[in-house]
């Protein structure tokens, strides 16, 4: 008689193996299919399993969440293909890339404003010729030079200023200079005052200075001589260069001053630059007329010595409102001729003077090539020199001043800014075409 029990039991066994193995293909193909989608899988998505036989070990769940391969959510993100990282406002986070080409945009930004600044201050500025331009932009020409100045009577008396003042710094041939010392206190106060001294002599920093013995210059407070007023506490000098031992000496002569307030002592200095025989001499006389836009005055000039002649003049509106400061500066011949100053036609433009306009003090020097002093001088024209006719404004040309220089700065500044804002212009274009958005304002 043949036995069951074995035969049964191994069917059993087989049966079970047989579940395992069906088991196992079903949890290793949920894996696979979702390695497949890319991992678009739920974070902490669960796969059930299948159905398990009495007596096979059920499947457990498997996390398949980008956390189970041991990445954060934000790593995870970007290795999904996420544009940018978050920053902390929740704005994307500028490449590094970006980053660069926003300093070069932010760098051509500066260099095209700096050039349009460049180039606007320099046609502001040339819009008129060098010879004529307003009396504002020389505020020190506005009158002839008269230098005042006020200083400690010295470093033990500093309470006590000294007032210095003298009428020329220019002094040619037969000319005389006045010079004038007063004493005050902090509160600008007239303190009394005593010149015990005073002499002229070569300045120390001339080469070879000492050769001309020094002179004694007189300082009195007697109402003559130059002096206003008698008592007043105003002591005047009065010095005439060639009576009084320079008769030859050409350059810079010092006046030195010993200046005495009630016990307090001090010393001073005032210069002179002087010319003991002109190189030119003004005639004096002016003719005018309009040209080119233009007011040209001709001053009559008889030269001793050719050379280059600098001369220059202020011109006043009507009613002595000082407007424009004029100028020369050419080479001239000898013999009688005339020097061109000009009122050029866009400053008339521009300012609308009203006429006549009046010439005065009228100044100019033969400029040396080489030595000490660097000019010889020329006896200053003092006061109103010549008044002009009247003039409609038509009669004057609002053009910008031109010449060969001007245009080629002017080029080579338009130039840096155009290859500025096209440097400019391919870096808003280069992020334009990355970012598919409108380039910055």
């Amino acid at each position: 008689m043949t036995s069951t029990g074995p035969v049964s039991s191994a069917a059993s066994r087989a049966r079970r193996a047989g579940w395992v193995l069906l088991s196992l293909f079903v949890v290793l193909g949920a894996v696979g299919w979702w390695g497949l989608r890319g991992g678009d899988a739920r974070e902490g998505a669960e796969v059930e399993p299948a159905s398990a036989a009495p007596g096979v070990p059920v499947a457990t769940t498997v996390d398949v969440s980008p956390r189970a391969a041991g990445g954060s959510g934000s790593a995870g993100a970007s290795a999904m293909g996420a544009p940018h990282p978050a920053g902390a406002d929740g704005a994307p986070v500028p490449s590094e890339k970006e980053r660069e080409r926003q300093a070069q945009i932010d760098l051509w930004r500066q260099r095209l404003e700096r050039a349009k600044r460049t180039l606007e201050s320099y046609v502001a500025a040339t819009r008129y010729p060098p010879q004529s331009r307003p009396i504002r932009e020389h505020p020190d020409q506005t009158t002839l030079a008269e230098p005042e100045r006020l200083r400690p009577l010295s470093r033990e008396h500093a309470d006590v200023q000294l007032r210095l003042k003298q009428d020329r710094v220019f002094v040619v041939g037969e000319e005389v200079v006045h010079f004038f010392v007063s004493c005050e206190d902090a509160q600008r106060q007239s303190r009394p005052c005593q010149v015990l001294s005073a002499s002229a002599h070569e300045s120390e920093y001339i080469h070879g200075a000492g050769a001309v013995p020094a002179v004694p210059v007189t300082f009195t407070d007697d109402g003559i001589g130059g002096d206003a007023l008698a008592g007043d506490g105003v002591f005047t000098g009065r010095f005439q260069p060639a009576k009084q031992g320079f008769p030859l000496f050409s350059g810079t002569l010092r006046v030195d001053v010993v200046v005495r307030s009630d016990r307090a002592e001090g010393t001073a200095f005032m210069d002179i630059l002087y010319t003991p025989s002109p190189p030119a001499t003004f005639t004096g006389k002016v003719r005018e007329e309009v040209t080119d836009g233009s007011l040209m005055l001709y001053l009559g000039i008889n030269v001793r010595k050719a050379g280059r002649y600098v001369v220059a003049g202020r011109v006043d509106a009507e009613g002595g409102e000082p407007f424009a400061h004029i100028s020369f500066n050419e080479e001239l011949k000898e013999g009688s001729q005339e020097v061109k100053l000009t009122v050029f036609g866009k400053l008339i433009h521009d300012e609308g003077p009203a006429f006549p306009l009046k010439l005065r003090d009228v100044e100019g020097f033969l400029l040396k090539e080489s030595g000490d002093p660097d000019r010889e001088l020329m006896a200053t024209l003092r006061g109103d020199v010549h008044t002009t006719h009247e003039y409609p404004a038509s009669s004057f040309s609002p053009d910008e001043w031109q010449s060969e220089v001007r245009r080629r700065y002017i080029g080579e500044y338009t130039g840096d800014v155009i290859d500025a804002q096209q440097q400019l212009d391919l870096l808003l274009a280069g992020r334009q075409g990355e970012g598919g958005g409108k380039p910055p304002p």
